[in-house]
């Protein structure tokens, strides 16, 4: 079955501050112990951190990335600031809690919008 396109993929988002600092944070865990995320995690979290606008494109490949990688939460260390998990740094950088909280939020809200 294939996926349903969202209505306007190029409407834009603006990242609530809770998810900016999530992400800020996270690039701090990753500077102190040298570990966490890929390039696109990175460049991802400087878009959140700087609350630079997401389009819906972006939000569902936020959402993805939350559900693909709800397994770290179960890893060692995740959620350990002293020693953080490279799963926990990477979380983070997509906007912790908070942005997966965010980006499933206008995800269904873009889905209702085009039923």
């Amino acid at each position: 079955m294939k996926a349903k396109r969202y209505m306007d993929e190029n409407k834009e988002y603006i990242p609530p501050e809770a998810v900016a600092k999530a992400a800020e944070y996270g690039l701090l865990l990753k500077e102190k112990f040298n570990r966490g995320g890929t390039k696109v995690g990175w460049a991802r979290a400087n878009q959140l951190k700087e609350r630079k606008p997401v389009t819906s494109s972006e939000i569902k490949k936020i959402v993805s990335y939350f559900a693909r990688h709800e397994v770290d939460k179960k890893g060692k260390n995740f959620g350990n600031d002293v020693n953080p998990s490279k799963g926990y740094i990477a979380w983070l950088l997509w906007g912790g809690d908070e942005g997966r909280k965010w980006s499933e939020g206008i995800r269904s809200q873009l889905l209702k919008e085009q039923n």
